[in-house]
């Protein structure tokens, strides 16, 4: 099934053709049926049941007491979830809001908004909106600030980065990017970042949250499950963009340039956290799939002297075949997305054990 609904989207992509008007329909098509196949799923997810107890114990917590918690936000939205009776199931509607939303300013941002949103379908939409809800609702928030890079925004950038980091801490580490906000890219201003960045890169890793990743995914033998492919895509994209589109990019989309650099390097960057911790390199790669996905489709846009079908068929066959193999071969699929139901329709007869 998910599969057909990846191979549906690449055919209502050549569907649509190259007219504006279509592809902004074939856009929100797409996005309203992603958005309900993802807010409105019914036990799919490998965190189905991890966040069930986190709506037990974070949904008693009282509004006074939030600011105690160290992702406010993310508690605020159970408590104001029980406040209003409503049941374990609307979280995930809470959190793919927040998701799309993002996505959506993002995606409007683009030459091809379509072709944005499906290339974020086999990775991304699978693995956060319909199972990391709470990485998910901190990305849709990043993908707002990525844009505010940007646009040179210093403070909205900055002021984003922290509210996505009430969702979830592990956003905290793209406030490493701030000196690089305003100015233009270059790698005199890559290095002084770096050394201006030095003072916060030594903040956060003494941070209480710092401290838990390293004891729990360093110091442990924590491995994330299919980490190395999802890293090594992101890798190979982030070296597809320096190898043939890096001076292509700064003449056809200047204005977005420095995010597309950055973030193809930190494409590379995860792929060496590996050795590390799988589990680190598979969090920060979660970030980075929009700039990834930003990347690969703007690829038909730019001039290609040989092969620019290949080129342009690239990123949906790399994404496809990978999406095939672990939808095939992995049996934690199998377990957490197996099979796909819904409460769209109303309320089946095991929702009621939510109430």
């Amino acid at each position: 099934m998910y599969v057909s609904v990846f191979s549906g989207l690449i055919l209502l992509k050549y569907v649509v053709g190259k007219s504006r008007s279509r592809i902004q329909l074939g856009y929100w098509c797409a996005f309203v049926f992603l958005f309900i196949f993802s807010a409105f799923r019914f036990e799919v997810g490998c965190d189905w049941s991890g966040y069930l107890h986190q709506y037990n114990v974070y949904g008693a917590v009282p509004f006074a007491g939030l600011a105690q918690q160290s992702e406010p936000l993310w508690v605020g939205l159970f408590s104001l979830q029980v406040y209003w009776g409503l049941d374990y199931p609307w979280i995930n509607v809470f959190s793919s809001m927040i998701f799309f939303a993002g996505v959506h300013v993002m995606a409007r941002r683009q030459p091809n908004a379509l072709a944005f949103l499906i290339l974020l379908f086999p990775v991304l939409i699978i693995n956060m909106p319909m199972s990391g809800i709470r990485q998910g609702a901190a990305i849709g928030i990043m993908c707002i600030a990525f844009m505010a890079f940007v646009d040179r925004a210093l403070i909205r950038f900055v002021l984003l980065v922290f509210l996505a980091a009430t969702l979830h801490s592990s956003a905290l580490v793209f406030m490493l990017l701030a000196p690089l906000v305003t100015g233009k890219y270059s790698r005199t201003r890559l290095m002084m970042a770096l050394i201006l960045a030095a003072p916060g890169a030594f903040f956060l890793s003494g941070s209480e949250e710092a401290g838990v990743a390293v004891s729990r995914y360093i110091n442990t033998n924590t491995e994330a499950a299919g980490a190395l492919f999802r890293v090594g895509v992101l890798g190979l994209s982030g070296l597809y963009f320096l190898i043939f589109l890096r001076a292509k990019w700064t003449t056809a989309f200047p204005e977005d340039f420095k995010l597309a650099m950055i973030g193809a390097l930190m494409m590379v960057g995860a792929l060496l956290l590996i050795p590390v911790s799988s589990v680190i390199a598979d969090r920060l790669a979660y970030y980075l799939i929009p700039i990834q996905v930003l990347i690969l489709a703007r690829i038909p846009y730019f001039h290609w002297q040989h092969n620019k079908r290949l080129h342009v068929l690239f990123p949906y066959a790399l994404l496809l075949t990978m999406f095939v193999v672990w939808t095939t071969l992995s049996s934690l699929f199998d377990q957490c997305y197996r099979p796909y139901q819904t409460w769209v329709f109303g309320y089946p007869e095991m929702l009621r054990a939510y109430f």
